[in-house]
């Protein structure tokens, strides 16, 4: 079963959205003011605790102190931890202590990107083009990929479709192709979540 996560989710109304569209997985950029969509640790509770407790809510870091991470964990603010930075696989580890599961994301730019991804004793790699960066990377590369993987990077309703039956991903990861003028779009989240659940037929 192809699943699929919106993420960068950041207001209450994106909450709501959520709730009625029922993702997989709701993503959340916490502590990463470079990001437009981050929001800080001490009002993700607020978003996270209005969210269906049915769809897992998965905290996204950039290169965050353990301490943060292992408080949201054990709160329960999160229930699934993304390391989208320089994360070694001993802070991997650490991090999987704190009793989340773990998914390490891998910047795909060349074959060579792919064996650290291979390596990784994360509990399941995701591959993109880059961070937020909106864009497609060379989905030729994936041909010897032999891990199940979550694929992101530029992925919209208009070429879902293409990537699920050319790569069959476990999953998928959205944002800005989940938007409209940087804001969630209800329908393309609609949208997207109809094409992987028709794919999966």
């Amino acid at each position: 079963m192809i699943r699929i996560k919106i993420c960068g989710l950041r207001r209450l109304e994106d909450i709501a959205i959520a709730n009625r569209c029922h993702p997989n997985y709701a993503g959340f950029i916490v502590d990463f003011p470079k990001s437009f969509r981050s929001v800080e640790p001490a009002a993700l509770h607020t978003l996270t605790d209005r969210l269906d407790p049915a769809i897992p809510a998965v905290g996204v870091f950039v290169d965050e102190d353990p301490a943060v991470i292992e408080q949201l964990v054990r709160t329960n603010t999160i229930q699934m931890v993304q390391l989208h930075g320089h994360e070694t696989p001993a802070m991997i580890r650490t991090v999987q202590s704190f009793g989340a599961p773990v998914i390490k994301a891998f910047v795909i730019r060349s074959e060579a990107d792919l064996q650290p991804a291979i390596d990784s004793p994360a509990d399941a790699i995701l591959l993109d083009a880059g961070q937020g960066s909106g864009r497609t990377f060379d989905w030729s590369l994936l041909k010897q990929m032999d891990r199940p993987f979550i694929l992101a990077g530029g992925l919209n309703p208009d070429n879902l479709s293409e990537a699920i039956q050319t790569l069959r991903p476990a999953a998928v990861d959205i944002s800005s192709g989940a938007e409209t003028n940087q804001i969630k779009d209800e329908q393309k989240i609609k949208q997207c979540i109809a094409l992987c659940r028709k794919e999966q037929l």
